[in-house]
């Protein structure tokens, strides 16, 4: 073959070959007309695939044929060569300028005006090492977004003259630089070519494989960042790219190594969740007799990022953690997610079925140097309307058809879960005390000592709503508490149920239609001790007790410890809250009036000049629903305000009802108010004795409970009145005049004496009548006769006959006309007298006025 040919275009033909003079001398021929020739084609203008339109088709055979004819001219330079050289010249400089010179121009234009906005991410599948996602996004360069002009003018000349990039099938390694540059991932991309002139807009669609990287490098990573330990997380990718330009023009292979920083404040966080459904049941175990208590939630939440993906079954573990921080965390149960399908800017649906067959020992035993466990601590911040922490973990065993590598890293992941609590405000919808008994405090013990506090036994009756969650049976055997007592929100005192735990059963009822669910409560508690911590509160109690129309209202708020049985086991909840009201009924209307004391069995234990100690047996009647055990209890006993005396009772059991033989001692000892007592008591006790309806002012003081001197001075504040008891007197249950302490009288007329009947309430001591001054009345006003006596004489238990007394009648007076006219016969008379008394050491002086008192009369 000739050098012509040699040199000859690979796509000639070989009629169109020319030689080279041929061809200059004809271009030189043709300058002129070449130089005219508009930039832009026209009909005659070579086409990109090398062919001509027909006008310049004829030409060409023309000029073929010319040159066949003129082979032999003399050879010229091709002009076009030499241009066309010379722009290959230029470019090549350009590139080398590009390539050598402004690198970092062309790198630092391409990291500001790089565009990329992601539009969708899915999911295909998940294969045994990785996921195949397919990425679709729109790619581009945007000049505006460079600030140094210089960088933004070498860009757009370098990007207008490379027009297009391609890359190989490319491997691209994330490292963690901060982590001794563990592997975080891989991801398998597949040739991608774009357009990088300014402005181009590129849809990129593909398929990458994304395969994790070490397992126990993601886990530190993702630890580290649950735990607030990342500020900024920094990524390093590195790859191998083959670039081609313009799409067919090799670039090489070059190392690309590439540092991005994130903030971990700007990361994309979380999806806000709502937990739609939380379900506990009983659930049979397949093939089994036995149950396990099943749990199911349901979880929504919306996905905000474009993006998509099929979640398939997987299986988690939940715990909660353990007595302190550094401690492991305790398993409770085991859990599988159905299959979620996450959508762009749509609802996700994730469901969770979970079983506990027990609970661990670990999570019920106590925390060392506490009285909780770590389940206490949980219910406590649930039950308390917290949110308390719950910890997941990826199941190491995968579920179904998971690929090991997802079980493998969700296993080395905990994800702290806060757990919706729930305030359990008005959970209670009833809360009763019954069959109530009080005991005082015992005299005994020292303060501060739970004997010191009056003691309340009862029987607790609470109705409490079920949370619609709770669809399981549950059992209350025992309650354990500590009560705050409120009245009008003031608090009353605190009621210590701690020391023991109080029986209890329960009853459960589930709901029906339109009745929630509920469990029935029933306690009964023995001597909890009320510790009574503002006297002014319980007075304004006892005060509308007494005196108020309307029922009392106590509010309690308490700290609830319950023992639970479960198909799981018997576990203890502490510190449930729980708010509740005690109703108390006020008391009778005709309170003191139905209590209607009477004193019998009345025995003198000592006396001195001015005091009496007496000991008497006492029936009451306690109108009540409450009942009560009185260790020792001191009450003053006043009359119009002035201190007479003081009554105290050891060891009283008062029960609704009747109440008989109540033994009573009373200290009568009016001198203790000076003078004025002694007149006030004188006065009290002829009163009594004349048969005057009579009343007792009992005040308690600081000393009436010993122990609490509180609870004394706060009642002190009350005045309760009560009519004086009535005295037994023999034969004298049948009222009129059997209840007189004089019980019959006899006028002697010729021997001017009279001798009376006396009654003695007195069953072991014997009064002395030292003096007598007494006047006989007929109807009312007529003087009969009067009796001076000064010879004391005896009036011994029962009834006793006083000897004669001498009487001066009153000759001229229709009183003693009314005697004579009564010679044989019986009257009645009445009888005003000064009378000394004396017992043992008390001597006192007396008036008794007495009415009707029936006299027999002899000659």
């Amino acid at each position: 073959m000739s050098s012509d040919s040699e040199r000859s275009p690979l796509a000639s033909t070989p009629s169109s070959r020319r030689s080279p003079k041929h061809i200059s001398r004809h271009m030189a021929e043709d300058v002129e007309s070449f130089e005219s020739t508009p930039l832009l084609s026209s009909d005659a203008t070579p086409r990109y695939d090398g062919d001509l339109d027909d006008a310049h088709n004829a030409d060409i055979a023309s000029l073929a044929d010319d040159a066949s004819i003129n082979s032999a001219k003399t050879d010229s330079w091709r002009w076009p060569s030499i241009i066309a050289m010379i722009v290959l010249a230029i470019l090549s400089a350009a590139i080398i300028v590009v390539a050598f010179f402004v690198p970092a121009a062309v790198e630092e234009y391409a990291k500001q005006a790089l565009v990329l906005e992601p539009t969708n991410l899915a999911l295909e599948s998940i294969t045994a090492d990785g996921v195949r996602a397919r990425i679709q996004a729109n790619v581009r360069l945007d000049s505006q977004r460079v600030e140094n002009e210089h960088v933004r003018r070498v860009g757009r000349v370098t990007t207008w003259l490379v027009k297009e990039l391609g890359t190989a099938e490319t491997k691209v390694n994330v490292y963690l630089p901060q982590y001794d540059n563990i592997l975080l991932g891989t991801a398998g991309l597949p040739p991608l070519t774009v357009n990088i002139m300014d402005g181009r807009n590129n849809a990129v669609d593909f398929v990458a494989d994304l395969i994790p990287g070490a397992a126990d490098g993601i886990r530190t990573v993702a630890n580290d960042f649950l735990e607030g330990k990342v500020d900024v997380l920094q990524l390093r990718g590195k790859a191998d790219v083959q670039l081609k330009a313009a799409g067919f023009i090799p670039l090489g292979t070059h190392s690309i190594s590439e540092s991005l920083s994130f903030e971990a404040n700007k990361l994309p966080e979380l999806p806000t969740y709502n937990i739609t459904k939380v379900n506990f049941l009983e659930e049979p175990i397949p093939g089994q007799d036995e149950k396990v208590m099943a749990a199911e939630v349901s979880i929504t939440a919306f996905n905000e990022y474009p993006v998509s993906v099929d979640i398939p079954e997987l299986g988690f573990e939940v715990l909660v953690p353990g007595c302190s921080p550094y401690d492991p965390f305790i398993l409770v149960s085991k859990a599988v997610t159905s299959p979620v399908a996450v959508r762009p800017k749509a609802d996700a649906v994730v469901t969770a079925h979970g079983r506990v067959r027990e609970l661990p020992e670990s999570l019920t035993r106590l925390c060392p140097g506490t009285t909780f466990s770590p389940l206490d601590n949980f219910f406590k911040k649930y039950l308390g309307g917290e949110d308390p922490t719950v910890f997941v973990r990826g199941q190491k065993q995968p579920v179904a058809d998971t690929p090991e590598w997802i079980s493998e890293i969700l296993s080395s992941i905990t994800v702290p879960v806060p757990f919706p609590g729930r305030s359990f405000d008005n959970l209670i919808r009833s809360f009763s005390l019954t069959d109530v008994h009080f005991t005082l405090p015992d005299p005994d013990a020292e303060p501060g000592d739970p004997d010191s506090n009056p003691k309340v036994s009862g029987t607790i009756l609470v109705k409490a709503a079920l949370p619609a969650e709770m669809n399981f049976s549950l059992n209350v055997n025992s309650v354990m508490a500590n009560a705050t007592v409120f009245y009008h929100s003031n608090k009353l005192g605190e009621l210590n149920l701690r020391d023991k735990w109080q029986p209890a059963n329960s009853t459960q009822y589930p709901a029906g239609e339109g009745e929630e669910a509920s469990l029935d409560i029933q306690s009964r508690i023995q001597n909890a001790p009320l510790e009574v911590t503002d006297g002014d509160v319980l007075t304004s109690v006892i005060t509308a007790l007494l005196f108020g129309t309307e029922e009392v209202i106590l509010g309690i708020t308490a700290d609830v410890d319950v023992r639970i049985d479960t198909i799981i086991g018997q576990f203890t909840v502490k510190d449930v809250p729980a708010e509740g009201k005690i109703p108390l009924k006020p008391l009778s209307k005709d309170l003191f009036g139905a209590v209607a004391p009477k004193a019998g069995n009345i025995q003198v234990v000592d006396t001195t000049p001015d005091s009496i100690s007496v000991r008497a047996s006492v029936n009451v009647t306690n109108p009540t629903p409450y009942s009560a055990h009185v260790p020792f209890i001191s009450i003053h006993l006043y009359s119009n305000g002035t201190l007479l005396g003081e009554a105290r009772a050891e060891n009283l059991d008062i029960t609704t009802g009747n109440n008989t033989n109540v033994v009573v001692t009373a200290l009568w000892h009016p001198s203790l108010s000076g003078g004025e007592g002694v007149l006030r008591g004188r006065n009290l006790i002829s009163q009594y004795l004349s048969g005057y309806n009579t009343s007792i002012t009992l005040k308690t003081h600081r000393g009436s409970i010993p122990a609490q001197p509180l609870i004394g001075e706060a009642l002190s504040k009350l005045n309760i009145t009560v009519s004086a008891p009535r005295l037994s007197l023999p034969g004298g249950d049948d009222g009129g005049e059997n209840t007189h302490f004089i019980r019959d009288a006899t006028f002697h007329v010729f021997s001017s004496t009279a001798t009376f009947t006396l009654v003695s309430p007195l069953e072991h001591n014997t009064i002395y009548i030292d003096r007598v001054n007494a006047t006989a009345l007929y109807n009312h006003t007529e003087t009969v006769g009067r009796i001076d006596y000064d010879l004391p004489f005896a009036a011994p238990p029962g009834e006793t006959m006083t000897p004669r007394l001498p009487v001066e009648w009153s000759l001229d007076s229709v009183g003693y006309e009314k005697l004579k006219e009564a010679l044989g016969g019986r009257m009645k008379l009445d009888a005003k007298a000064v009378v000394g008394v004396r017992l043992g050491k008390w001597r006192e002086t007396l008036w008794y006025y007495g009415r009707g008192i029936g006299a027999t009369v002899r000659p």
